[in-house]
């Protein structure tokens, strides 16, 4: 389905202070808004030090998603897109939440590392800002951590996220809501301890225009104004100004500031500590407010993948090109797998869309360890995937790619793929699938390859060949053979005739 013939689609963003729904019908290239939600969870605050997420935090965003649901009743698969920031990344028991708010919506949960965050926030404000040639540095203050971009136009040549956040640093410095200097002198030097990694490389790109895209920059740029620093912008005359208010008021419970939300004043202190430490380090002496931000970058996203462009193929084409993987072979593994996954399909339950997508992705990529070594490449090929920042993906997406290459060749261990819960099947049926693509193409396109008829039950597949063709490719006949032993270990049986 194309995304011009969705009734509608809509980006869920599960941020560490507050969830944010944004639902909007496209029409002539633009997106008209039929609804905006936000509440404030606080995802952040109910992680404790063990980085469990308490019961009582889930059962509070599990409540917003509850109200949330219904706007989302009835919209297909690929309409709507769900991404959860720095407090699901951190929380060791987030696969408990993400399941059972997976339930409630009817629509996957992704995880997305905090580069990506980043890419989708400079997304956003691009959109929701007017076309700019220069150089744009983009700053996202969240709950759990802080995004800085710079980008221009529509693209994104830097993408940084630290671990500093409105909610953490409130929870961390300013406990009971008590605000004093020491205090405060704390949480800033904490933040220009983080952003010392980062405030060297940026400064030295450079940038014309400087954009904050959060409700923490949002309220401290409305208190600059009612104070009567600027029209809305935050400054370093406001910044400076509302530290030294908080710091005589001495409490989160006395903020009465205009611009300050009731919910948002046990978080404002966390905040402007954090800004405060981003203007020193970078130099900088005001910064615009853009309203668009994640979500806006989600639906634009999932929208690119509909029409124009899928940020995905951009990212995987790099990392070949990078690894001078050999493209050709990578095009006939793909296309074998993927000719194989259609004789298959209705008979193992792989007929969803993102089923056919992970078996492309990692057909394509299955031989990119190599850059590393040949010795033990699936594995080196696997941990690149995973632990890489790759546009597009989800830390979900990036595993189960992971797990696919990891197990693309030799022993075959099932227990890896019991870690996927619900899908551990289904993974299992695909990596039988990338596995026969891979010993197919063995020759790597050294001779014409005939057309193959397979038949698939529950645990078995069984692999016909044209009458005769096998006893004149002895080799190939060799590595089937080896094949089958390799998935007898696993419960599976190969028959090839």
């Amino acid at each position: 389905m194309r995304s011009k013939d969705f009734p509608a689609v809509a980006a869920l963003d599960l941020g560490s202070n507050s969830f944010h729904l944004l639902l909007v019908k496209p029409a002539h290239g633009e997106l008209r808004v039929l609804e905006k939600l936000g509440e404030k969870v606080q995802l952040a605050a109910a992680i404790d030090d063990n980085r469990e997420l308490s019961e009582a935090g889930m059962q509070k965003g599990l409540d917003c998603l509850r109200r949330f649901a219904g706007l989302l009743s009835g919209l297909p698969t690929g309409a709507v897109r769900v991404v959860g920031t720095s407090a699901l990344r951190d929380a060791r028991n987030r696969e408990r939440f993400i399941r059972r708010a997976e339930a409630i919506l009817g629509h996957p949960v992704e995880v997305i590392s905090g580069r990506e965050e980043a890419r989708l926030i400079h997304l956003g404000v691009s959109h929701s800002l007017a076309d700019f040639e220069g150089k744009r540095l983009v700053v996202d203050i969240g709950g759990g951590s802080s995004e800085f971009i710079i980008g221009q136009r529509f693209e994104a040549l830097v993408c940084e996220s630290l671990h500093m956040g409105c909610v953490g640093y409130s929870k961390r410095y300013f406990e009971g809501g008590k605000i004093t200097p020491a205090r405060y002198a704390q949480a800033y030097t904490a933040a220009r301890l983080e952003l010392m990694g980062i405030e060297h490389g940026l400064n030295r790109l450079g940038w014309q225009e400087v954009i904050g895209a959060s409700g923490t920059i949002r309220s401290i740029g409305l208190a600059c104004q009612a104070a009567g620093f600027g029209n809305g912008e935050v400054t370093t005359e406001g910044i400076a100004w509302l530290k030294q208010h908080i710091l005589k008021l001495g409490s989160a419970d006395k903020l009465d500031l205009d611009g300050v939300k009731p919910d948002r004043r046990c978080i404002f202190a966390g905040g402007l500590a954090i800004i405060e430490a981003i203007f020193d380090a970078l130099k900088l002496t005001q910064m615009q407010r853009c309203e668009g931000a994640l979500r806006e970058g989600v639906l634009y996203d999932l929208l690119g993948r509909h029409q124009h462009e899928d940020v995905r193929e951009r990212t995987l084409s790099a990392m070949l090109e990078r690894a001078h993987s050999d493209m050709e072979q990578a095009a006939r593994v793909e296309q074998q797998a993927l000719a194989a996954l259609e004789q298959v399909k209705e008979s193992w339950q792989l007929t969803e869309p993102w089923q056919r997508e992970l078996l492309g992705w990692a057909a394509r990529v299955h031989e990119i360890g190599q850059v590393v070594a040949y010795y033990h490449y699936h594995k080196h090929g696997a941990y690149l995937i995973e632990h890489a920042d790759l546009a597009g993906f989800s830390r979900q997406d990036q595993q189960m790619i992971a797990l696919l290459v990891r197990s693309h060749r030799r022993r075959l261990d099932p227990e890896r793929f019991e870690d996927f819960a619900g899908d551990s099947t289904t993974l299992l049926r695909l990596c039988v699938l990338l596995r026969f693509a891979i010993l197919f193409h063995h020759s790597r396109g050294s001779q014409p390859m005939p057309k193959v008829q397979l038949k698939p039950a529950k645990n078995q597949l069984e692999v016909q060949f044209p009458a005769g063709w096998l006893a004149a490719n002895p080799l190939t006949q060799a590595d089937f053979e080896q094949e089958a032993k390799w998935l007898k270990r696993a419960r599976f049986k190969l028959a090839v005739h």
